[in-house]
């Protein structure tokens, strides 16, 4: 084995790392369970009004960002047909990304998409296991000035935590882990919006 380790020492890695990872979930699950789910009802608000939710963030959380746009455009239930949902990644155009990032530095390249096509009653869901990703916070404050609801996905702490208007702040400062969490997170939310707009009784809604 690899510099002598034993084969059950690889395996007692792997479970403590599968461990960690659901402890952590766990403990999300019973503090952060009244966060995550206003931040479902601003979502769901948001596209009953007619709006989109846009994402970004950087390196896993921009495929963060892909994947839970990718969700709510498409369907997040094998068998569950419903109308598609407007939602954007700001991570995905590699030509406004390098434009912008060449014309007017990395920092903008979310913020001024925001302002390209950001309209009042839209979200902006800001992903940063860090919460000081600089094109993040920018982001954040175009939205805000533009009457845009923001949700952070974030880690410990960070300025995104005050920044934003819905924090979802796992408690944690282990960038795995936290990426972990935050895509289980936004498996949670495309499940509750598509039961809250597809599957609930009109009454209900």
């Amino acid at each position: 084995m690899a510099d002598g380790v034993e084969r059950s020492d690889w395996r007692e890695l792997i479970r403590s790392q599968l461990r960690e990872s659901s402890d952590l979930k766990r403990r999300v699950s019973e503090t952060l369970d009244e966060t995550i789910l206003e931040a479902i009802f601003v979502v769901v608000e948001s596209l009953k009004a007619g709006h989109k939710v846009m994402f970004c963030g950087n390196g896993g959380s921009a495929a963060d960002a892909q994947h839970i746009a990718a969700e709510l455009v498409g369907r997040t239930r094998a068998g569950q047909e419903r109308t598609a949902l407007p939602a954007i990644s700001l991570t995905t155009d590699s030509s406004v990304l390098t434009a912008l990032a060449n014309d007017y530095g990395f920092d903008q390249v979310f913020q001024r998409q925001v302002e390209a096509i950001g309209l009042n009653g839209d979200v902006l869901v800001a992903i940063s296991t860090s919460g000081n990703s600089l094109n993040v916070l920018h982001a954040v404050r175009a939205a805000r000035e533009r009457q845009i609801k923001t949700i952070g996905l974030l880690g410990r702490g960070g300025k995104l935590l005050s920044a934003v208007d819905h924090a979802i702040s796992v408690p944690s400062d282990n960038t795995a882990r936290i990426q972990e969490t935050h895509i289980a997170i936004g498996h949670v939310i495309c499940d509750l919006v598509e039961k809250m707009l597809f599957s609930e009784p009109e009454e209900t809604r």
